[in-house]
C-alpha cells in the first residue's frame, strides 16, 4: 500500500475512535499529566477540523493501584474494584482539566459487556453517544471496572474500542500504545525486529507472532490489539496502532506519514444488526451440524434447519446467541436460535414436517434463521 492509499482513509474519515492505553497514561507517580494533556490537545486539533472523536481511555486501574500507593494490581476482585473507582475519579478528573484548557467539554462513559449484549441498551448507548458527538463533547469511554466480573467484561480496552468502533459506524481506530506498531519479533528482546507497515488480512500466524505482551499497567498486549484489529477490519473499519508517547502522533498521522502499523479494512462491511450478534453478545452454548448443513450455511447463504443438527451444548431460551460448530469443532458462526437447547434436542435430525408433532408446534422451520446468523 502507498502513501497516497493510506493517507486516503484519513483524509476520508469524519468519525474517529482513539485508544490510549495504560502503558502511556500513566508513569512512576501516577498519571502521566504531560501524555493527558498532548492526547487532549491533538484530540481537540482534530475536532477543530470537524472530525468526530470518541476516546476510550485506559487508566483507571492504574491510576487508582499507583494512588494507593500499591506496588501492583490487587488480586481480588472486590479490591480490583475499588482501585477503579479510585482512580476513575482522578482519571476523569484530569481530562476535564485537559480538555478546558482548548474549550471542550467531556463525558464519562462506562459501560460493562452486558451493555451492549442487550438489543435496547445496545441502542440506547449508541444514540447518547451521537448526542454527544452533536454537541460537539467529547465522550471518554472505559469499561466499568467497578461492577464489572468476568461474565460482563469486554476483555480489555482494546476489545472495547473495536466495539466502540462497529457501534458508531467510525471511519478510523487509532489504538495508542508504547511502542512503535507490530513488529516481526518482540522488539524487546531482538534488536533486528523490524516494524510491519501495512497487514491486509490478521491470518492465524500473525496472531501467534504477536504474542502475549502484557505491559505492568495494561491487560492487554499486542495480541488484544491485533485481535480488536482483526474484528474492526471484518466489518469495514481500518485500524492503526502507533505510538502514544510520539509528540504530534495523531497530527502526524493525519498528514500522511507512516507511522505505525497500519491495518486494511475488509471490503465487504457487516450491517449494524449483524456485527451486534457477531460481537456484542456472549453466547450461551452451541449446535454442531453435519457437513451438509455446514455447506449450506457457509456456501448457500441458507438458514439452519433441525435436520442438520448432530448435537446441541448448553442450557438456553429461545432468543439466545449460540457458536455454531462443523462435526470436527470449527468455529463456523454465530446465531440467535428460534427453539430453547430443551427444543432443539428434541427435533435435531428431523425434517421440518416433523416439528410440529413433536413439539405440539410449529412456529418457524428454521432453527436459526439466515438474518440472524453470522459466519466467522
Amino acid at each position: 500500500m502507498t502513501l497516497d492509499e493510506r493517507r486516503r482513509y484519513f483524509d476520508q474519515a469524519t468519525r474517529v475512535v482513539v485508544k490510549a492505553g495504560s502503558n502511556i497514561l500513566t508513569g512512576e507517580n501516577g498519571l502521566n499529566l504531560t501524555v493527558v494533556r498532548s492526547i487532549s490537545k491533538e484530540i481537540c486539533q482534530l475536532m477543530d477540523r470537524d472530525l468526530e472523536v470518541l476516546f476510550v481511555s485506559s487508566g483507571a486501574m492504574a491510576c487508582g493501584t499507583k494512588k494507593m500507593d500499591l506496588k501492583q494490581r490487587p488480586a481480588e476482585l472486590p479490591q480490583r474494584q475499588a482501585v477503579a473507582a479510585v482512580g476513575q475519579a482522578g482519571l476523569i478528573l484530569a481530562y476535564e482539566k485537559a480538555f478546558a484548557r482548548h474549550g471542550r467539554q467531556v463525558a464519562q462513559i462506562l459501560l460493562t459487556g452486558d451493555d451492549l449484549s442487550s438489543r435496547k441498551r445496545y441502542l440506547n448507548a449508541r444514540n447518547t453517544l451521537y448526542s454527544l458527538l452533536s454537541w460537539k463533547v467529547v465522550p471518554i469511554i472505559n469499561e466499568n471496572d467497578t461492577v464489572a466480573v468476568e461474565e460482563i467484561k469486554f476483555g480489555d480496552n482494546d476489545n472495547l474500542a473495536a466495539m466502540i468502533a462497529l457501534l458508531m459506524d467510525a471511519h478510523l481506530l487509532i489504538n495508542l500504545t508504547d511502542i512503535d506498531g507490530l513488529f516481526d519479533k518482540d522488539p524487546r528482546t531482538h534488536a533486528d525486529a523490524k516494524r510491519v507497515e501495512t497487514v491486509a488480512t490478521v491470518t492465524r500466524s500473525l496472531e501467534q507472532s504477536a504474542g502475549r505482551m502484557p505491559g505492568a499497567l495494561g491487560t492487554g498486549g499486542m495480541l488484544s490489539k491485533v485481535l480488536a484489529a482483526k474484528k474492526a477490519t471484518c466489518s469495514g473499519v481500518p485500524v492503526v496502532i502507533a505510538n502514544g508517547r510520539r509528540k504530534n502522533v495523531l497530527s502526524d498521522l493525519f498528514a500522511g506519514k507512516a507511522l505505525g502499523t497500519f491495518f486494511l479494512p475488509s471490503e465487504q462491511k457487516m450491517c449494524s444488526r449483524k456485527r451486534w450478534i457477531a460481537y456484542s453478545l456472549k453466547t450461551r452454548g452451541s449446535l454442531t451440524v453435519d457437513g451438509g448443513a455446514a455447506g449450506a450455511i457457509v456456501h448457500k447463504g441458507k438458514s439452519l434447519l433441525p435436520g442438520g443438527i448432530i448435537s446441541v451444548s448448553g442450557d438456553f431460551s429461545q432468543g439466545a446467541p449460540v457458536d455454531i460448530l462443523s462435526s470436527s469443532g470449527e468455529h463456523l458462526g454465530i446465531g440467535l436460535v428460534n427453539y430453547s437447547a430443551a427444543e432443539i434436542r428434541a427435533i435435531q435430525g428431523l425434517k421440518t414436517d416433523l416439528i410440529e408433532k413433536t413439539l405440539g408446534a410449529k412456529p418457524y422451520d428454521e432453527v436459526i434463521h439466515r438474518n440472524n446468523l453470522v459466519l466467522v
